[in-house]
C-alpha cells in the first residue's frame, strides 16, 4: 500500500478488536464511566446524523478507555412505532420482519463504521424479552397511582390513525398557513376526538422535573430552557367564582397568574369539556319542558373534535352569571373554545385589559374591556389607541377599590390575605403523558375490560402479553384480532375484552438505559445494585430535539423508579452533549430532501473523522467535498509520515536543543489535545493533531532527528488519533511496534503539563506556546514591512530581569486590590509596584531610573497584561530564564524559516533590549 485505505485494514483490525474482547464490559466492574448514544430507530438505513451522534460517542468511550477507565458502551435498537407498521404495509410484509431486516443492515453499517460497542449487552425493544418488562413496570406505576384511564378529548392524526401525545403535536409554518398544528411524523393536519386512554401521571413530578433543571449542570442551558418552558410553571391563585345555574349555586374555580387585576375581570369563560359546559347545555329552559339548551349544545358539538387553531375566538354566550368574588359584580358566563379543558382548570377570568388572548376574545363577542394597571410612568392619554391594547407588564393598580395605588406585587399579596375566595397556587403547561396508541407494533397494554370487573391487570405470571400474528388492516389491527381480544377476566373468569392500544414508544426509550446494566436479567428489568453502583449515565449523546419527549420522560421514569423503590437515582444523565445538524447547502440532510450523503460514499474512516473535526458537536455545520477532503488528507499525512519513518534510515542519537523544543512540543499538545477530549471539541483536537504533525514534517525535513523523539511524536499522533480514527491509529501504532493495541494502550504522558487541565500547572503548555507564535508573528511583520528579502543575522532579546519583577509586582498588586475602593485602580497599583521595588537595595540608581520611566509609559500597562499591543501576562510570568530557555529551543524555526543566523539573548548580559518586555521579547534583524 502506498497510501492508507481503510477498507483494506477495518476487517482485520475489528476481528482482532473482538477477538480480545476490547469493548465488553465485565460485569464485575466497579463504577464504570457510562457513555451513550441515544440508541437509533430502526428506519433502514444510518443517516449522517446517526453518524455523527455515534461518533461523538465513540470518540469519547475510546478516550476514557485509554485513560484507563472502565467503560460501558452498548447499542441497542428502538424498533416499535408507527413508521415500521407503515414500511411493512406499504412493502406487503409485517413489522417484524421489516424492522429485523433494518436491524441487520443498521448494525453491519455500525460495525463498518468501527464504533467500539459492547455488542453482548444487545437490546431490542420489540422482542417480548423486552417489552415484557415495560407491561411490568406499567402494572409498578399503576400500583403505585401513577397511571389513569380517562375519557380525554385527545388529538388524532387521521392519516396515522392514532393518538399524539402533546408533544407529537407541532406548529408548523408552511403552504397550510402558518400556525397550522401538524403530526410530527407525517405532517398531516391534527383533529380531535373523544377516547377512553390511559396516562401516565407525570404531573405528580411536575415541581420536581422544573426544580431539578437547575441541578443538572452537565446540560446545555438551551435544552433546560426548552423542558422549562414545556412544564410551564406558573405562580398565581386559584380563585373561586360562585355561579348561578338554574336558581343553584355552584362554584367555578380559575387559575391565575394575575390575580390583582380581578377587578377588571368582564366574564368568565369555561372550555367546551368543562362540567359547567355540559350542565349548562343540559339545563331545562324557561318553560321547564326539560329541553336542554340547544345553542350550547350545538356549540359543544361543533368544536369537540376541531383543534383550538381551528375553534379560534369562538364562543357562545349563556344565561348563566358569575359573582365575582372580590367586587360582587355579576359577570356573563362563556363557553368558548380557546380556553382549553386540560390547561389550569379549565375556565378562565376573563381580564381583556389585561390579557391578549381574554381581550381577543372580548374584542369578537363585543364585551366590556377595563384597564385596572397602568404603567408606573405612564404618559398615555385615554384616547390614545395604543391604551386600548392590553397592558401585561406590572405597574400601579386603578379603579381598585382600596386596593387603587398599590404596586402589582403588594395588591396581590393584599388581596390574597383579605379572601378566602382567593387562594395562592401553582400550575403547569405540562399535561399528563398520554401512553395510548391505536396501533399494532407497541408494547400491547396489560389490561383486560371486564363487564363486571372493570379494567383488570393481567397478573405477572402471565406477562408478557405478546403481539399475535400482523393482520393487514386499516385502524388498528388488534382490533381486528378476535383470538387477541377476546379473553377470560384474571379476577372473575368471566369473558372480557383484552385492552387493544399499544403503548407509546417513548415508553420503550425512558428506561432502556437500565436494561443495558443487565440485558439478560430473567427476574426483574434491570439489576438495583448494579444501576446503585453504575449510574447515572456519564455522558449522554443525542439531540436537543428530543427535549420534550425522550429527555423528560426518562427523567420522569427515573423519579418514579426511585419512589417506588426499584432505583436509587432521580435523574438518569449526568451529562447532555447535543448534537448539531449536518446540513447540505444550508438545509438539513434528508432522504425526503434528496440531498442526503450516505456514510459510506467518501469512506466510512473519512466520514466519521470529518464530521468530528468539521466543528464543535452541538454546532451545525456545512457537508462539502473540499472539506471532507482535508480529513482524508490528514489520514494520508499521518499514514505516509510513520511509512517514511519505518521505512528511513535511524535517527540520531545525541539531543540537540531543538530536540528539547520538540520534545516538549509533543508534550503540550499532548496536554492540549487531552483538554480538547475531555471537552468534546473534536474538532481543535484534530487542528493539533495536524499541527504536532506539520512539526514533525518540518523537524525531519530541518535535518536529521533524533530517533527516540521523532518515534515518540509519531506514536503521540496514532494515540491521539484512535479515538476518531480507530482503523488508522491501529494501524500506525501496529507499524510503529507500538505495545500492544493501541485500543487499549495508555493515554500519552503530557510530562510536566499533566495536571494543567485542572489549571494547577503553571507554566501551562499555552504560554510557552504564545510566546513562540507571537515571537514568530512579530519576526515575520518586520521583515514585511521593512521589506528585508534576505536576512542575515535575527536577534530576539529577552527583557530586563527587573521587567518581570515589576510585572510580578503588578499582578500581585491587582490580585490584593480592593475593587470596592474607588481609588483602587491602575495608578495606585503602579504606585505601590514603584515603592516596593525602589526601596529594594539590590536595584542601582540607572535601575530605578529605568523602572520609573517604565511605570510612566504604557509597557506597565502591557507587561500586566492590559494593552492590545501583543504582549501578553502569561508569557510574562514565565519569568526570564525560563522564556530565555524556551527560545533557545525554539530558535530552529526562526532559522528554518529564514535561513538566517539567530541568536537568543537577554538585555541583562548588556544587548540593546530596551524595547524587550515580559513575554515580548525585542527583535534586532541585519
Amino acid at each position: 500500500m502506498t497510501g492508507y485505505d481503510h477498507e483494506q485494514v477495518q476487517e482485520f483490525w475489528q476481528y482482532v478488536w473482538e477477538r480480545e474482547d476490547v469493548y465488553e464490559l465485565a460485569d464485575d466492574a466497579t463504577d464504570p464511566t457510562y457513555v451513550l448514544g441515544m440508541f437509533p430507530y430502526t428506519s433502514g438505513t444510518l443517516h449522517m446524523g446517526h453518524v455523527r451522534n455515534y461518533a461523538i460517542a465513540d470518540a469519547y468511550a475510546r478516550y476514557r478507555r485509554m485513560c484507563g477507565d472502565d467503560v460501558l458502551h452498548p447499542m441497542g435498537w428502538d424498533a416499535f412505532g408507527l413508521p415500521a407498521e407503515n414500511a411493512a404495509y406499504e412493502r406487503a410484509s409485517d413489522p417484524e420482519s421489516w424492522t429485523q431486516a433494518c436491524i441487520r443492515r443498521m448494525r453491519e453499517e455500525l460495525e463498518t463504521l468501527g464504533f467500539g460497542y459492547d455488542w453482548s449487552r444487545e437490546i431490542t425493544t420489540c422482542e417480548p424479552s423486552y417489552y415484557r418488562w415495560n407491561q411490568w413496570l406499567f402494572k409498578r406505576f399503576h400500583e403505585a397511582g401513577l397511571v389513569e384511564y380517562d375519557a380525554a378529548t385527545v388529538d388524532w392524526c387521521p392519516d396515522c390513525e392514532t393518538v399524539l401525545a402533546d408533544a407529537q403535536v407541532v406548529e408548523r409554518d408552511g403552504e397550510r398557513g402558518a400556525g397550522d398544528r401538524v403530526c410530527w411524523r407525517c405532517e398531516t393536519p391534527v383533529g380531535r376526538r373523544e377516547l377512553d386512554q390511559w396516562f401516565f401521571t407525570i404531573t405528580d413530578y411536575a415541581d420536581e422535573l422544573d426544580e431539578r433543571l437547575d441541578d443538572l449542570e452537565g446540560w446545555p442551558d438551551g435544552v433546560r430552557e426548552i423542558q422549562r418552558n414545556w412544564i410551564g410553571r406558573r405562580e398565581g391563585a386559584r380563585i373561586s367564582f360562585e355561579v348561578d345555574l338554574d336558581g343553584a349555586t355552584t362554584a367555578v374555580d380559575v387559575f391565575s397568574a394575575r390575580p390583582e387585576t380581578i377587578h377588571g375581570a368582564t366574564y368568565l369563560a369555561v372550555s367546551p369539556g368543562h362540567d359547567l359546559a355540559r350542565a349548562l347545555a343540559e339545563e331545562e329552559d324557561e318553560d321547564g319542558d326539560g329541553d336542554e339548551d340547544e345553542e350550547v349544545q350545538a356549540y359543544v358539538d361543533e368544536v369537540r373534535d376541531r383543534g383550538p387553531d381551528e375553534v379560534g375566538y369562538s364562543g357562545v354566550a349563556t344565561d348563566a352569571r358569575a359573582i365575582n368574588p372580590v367586587t360582587g359584580k355579576s359577570l356573563p358566563v362563556y363557553v368558548a373554545g380557546y380556553v382549553l379543558e386540560d390547561v389550569g382548570t379549565g375556565a378562565v377570568m376573563g381580564v381583556p385589559g389585561h390579557n391578549e388572548r381574554d381581550h381577543a376574545f372580548a374584542r369578537e363577542h363585543d364585551i366590556p374591556i377595563e384597564r385596572v394597571i397602568e404603567p408606573v410612568d405612564d404618559a398615555n392619554d385615554a384616547d390614545d389607541a395604543d391604551y386600548q391594547l392590553p397592558y401585561t407588564d406590572h405597574g400601579t393598580l386603578t379603579e381598585s377599590g382600596e386596593y387603587t395605588g398599590l404596586e402589582t406585587e403588594a395588591a396581590r399579596e393584599r388581596l390574597l390575605e383579605d379572601y378566602d375566595a382567593l387562594e395562592a397556587d401553582v400550575t403547569y403547561r405540562l399535561r399528563d403523558w398520554l401512553i395510548s396508541r391505536q396501533r399494532y407494533w407497541g408494547t400491547p397494554i396489560p389490561v383486560v375490560h371486564c363487564d363486571d370487573c372493570g379494567p383488570v391487570l393481567v397478573p405477572d405470571e402471565d406477562l408478557p402479553v405478546e403481539l399475535p400474528e400482523f393482520v393487514r388492516t386499516t385502524g388498528n389491527p388488534l382490533e381486528e384480532h378476535a383470538s387477541f381480544r377476546e379473553t377470560e377476566c384474571p379476577e372473575c373468569g368471566g369473558p372480557a375484552r383484552r385492552e387493544t392500544d399499544t403503548m407509546d414508544t417513548f415508553v420503550d426509550s425512558s428506561w432502556y438505559f437500565l436494561r443495558f446494566l443487565s440485558p439478560d436479567l430473567e427476574d426483574a428489568p434491570f439489576d438495583p445494585d448494579r444501576a446503585e453502583e453504575w449510574l447515572p449515565v456519564d455522558v449522554y449523546v443525542g439531540g436537543d430535539e428530543h427535549a420534550t419527549l425522550h429527555l423528560l420522560y426518562a427523567r420522569f421514569f427515573a423519579k418514579a423508579l426511585t419512589d417506588i423503590g426499584l432505583l436509587d437515582c432521580r435523574e438518569p444523565f449526568r451529562e447532555l452533549e447535543s448534537q448539531g445538524t449536518v446540513l447540505y447547502e444550508g438545509e438539513k440532510m434528508s432522504s425526503s430532501k434528496g440531498n442526503a450523503v450516505a456514510p459510506e460514499e467518501y469512506g466510512a474512516e473519512t466520514t466519521r473523522l470529518f464530521v468530528l473535526s468539521a466543528a464543535h458537536p452541538e454546532q451545525d455545520f456545512e457537508w462539502t467535498a473540499n472539506d471532507v477532503r482535508g480529513a482524508y488528507d490528514l489520514q494520508q499525512t499521518l499514514y505516509g509520515m510513520v511509512t517514511s519513518f519505518v521505512e528511513g534510515e535511524s535517527g540520531r542519537s545525541e539531543r540537540l536543543p531543538r530536540d528539547e523544543y520538540v520534545d516538549r512540543e509533543i508534550d503540550r499538545t499532548i496536554a492540549a489535545t487531552t483538554e480538547e477530549y475531555e471537552r468534546f471539541r473534536f474538532h481543535r483536537a484534530a487542528t493539533e493533531i495536524q499541527e504536532l504533525a506539520g512539526l514533525l514534517r518540518r523537524y525531519r525535513g530541518f535535518g536529521r532527528p533524533h530517533e527516540e523523539i521523532n518515534r515518540r511524536g509519531l506514536l503521540t499522533l496514532a494515540a491521539l488519533i484512535a479515538p476518531m480514527a480507530p482503523h488508522l491509529g491501529e494501524e500506525l501504532w501496529n507499524k510503529l511496534r507500538g505495545d500492544g493495541l493501541v485500543a487499549e494502550a495508555d493515554w500519552p504522558d503530557p510530562g510536566e503539563f499533566a495536571d494543567d487541565t485542572e489549571g494547577t500547572h503553571a507554566p501551562d503548555y499555552r504560554r510557552e506556546r504564545r510566546l513562540v507564535e507571537t515571537t514568530l508573528e512579530d519576526v515575520r511583520d518586520i521583515v514585511d514591512v521593512a521589506a528585508i528579502d534576505d536576512p542575515e543575522r535575527i536577534d530576539l532579546i529577552v527583557a530586563d530581569e527587573w521587567k518581570y519583577r515589576t510585572m510580578e509586582f503588578l499582578r500581585e498588586g491587582d490580585a490584593n486590590a480592593d475593587s470596592d475602593r474607588p481609588g483602587d485602580d491602575q495608578r495606585s497599583a503602579v504606585e505601590r509596584v514603584a515603592g516596593a521595588l525602589e526601596s529594594d537595595p539590590e536595584l542601582d540608581t540607572p535601575t530605578r531610573e529605568a523602572i520609573a520611566r517604565f511605570l510612566e509609559r504604557s509597557d506597565a500597562a502591557d507587561a500586566r497584561g492590559e494593552s492590545s499591543s501583543g504582549s501578553d501576562s502569561g508569557a510574562a510570568a514565565l519569568g526570564p530564564d525560563h522564556e530565555h530557555a524556551l527560545l533557545e529551543r525554539a530558535a530552529w524555526l526562526v532559522r528554518d524559516e529564514f535561513d538566517a543566523d539567530v541568536r537568543v539573548r537577554r538585555a541583562d548580559d548588556g544587548a540593546a533590549g530596551g524595547k524587550a518586555r515580559p513575554g515580548k521579547p525585542a527583535i534586532r534583524i541585519d
